[in-house]
């Protein structure tokens, strides 16, 4: 038995990518944490405004979601939840984050973290890793999904039994 679980998916195109990112998002609640690591370009941002996008629909809110790379932190108010996305690329130091309330977001909100590296030991131990690669197609993302905390096991499950067709 292991105490970890992954997810594998491939996407073929940015739309599906906003697929599966609404998909995910429909199941994060108050203290999940998904942390976005991948090369500049890699798609982390698009998948964190997709999911941030259906989120805002779900509530018939449709707003712009600018990149929080100069404002290093958005949050939006999803009424029974706080969502904050941040961009930590700027960051220098790990204790910026703690600056920036993210240790009492981990606790309270949704968090998407783009460069989580950045965080060095404040990463959230339960929180969701997804690592964006690209491939020699670039239409074509790979997204890798894993968590030491089995918590995350149904809502990977469910992403892989309701894998999105190519668009």
């Amino acid at each position: 038995m292991t105490n970890s679980c992954t997810l594998r998916l491939t996407s073929t195109s940015p739309e599906q990518t906003a697929e599966i990112a609404a998909r995910l998002g429909a199941g994060l609640g108050a203290g999940d944490a998904l942390l976005l690591s991948g090369p500049v370009g890699a798609g982390k941002s698009l998948f964190a405004r997709a999911l941030i996008q259906s989120r805002l629909a779900a509530l018939d809110r449709y707003e712009d979601v600018p990149s929080p790379s100069f404002t290093l932190v958005q949050t939006y108010d999803l009424e029974t939840v706080e969502l904050w996305h941040t961009d930590l690329y700027r960051l220098a130091d790990p204790h910026d984050a703690l600056e920036l309330g993210l240790d009492q977001a981990f606790d309270e909100a949704i968090c998407l973290v783009e460069w989580p590296e950045r965080l060095g030991a404040f990463q959230p131990a339960s929180a969701l890793h997804l690592s964006l690669e690209t491939t020699d197609d670039p239409a074509f993302r790979a997204l890798h999904f894993s968590a030491t905390d089995m918590r995350w096991a149904s809502l990977l499950n469910s992403l892989a039994h309701n894998q999105p067709g190519p668009t």
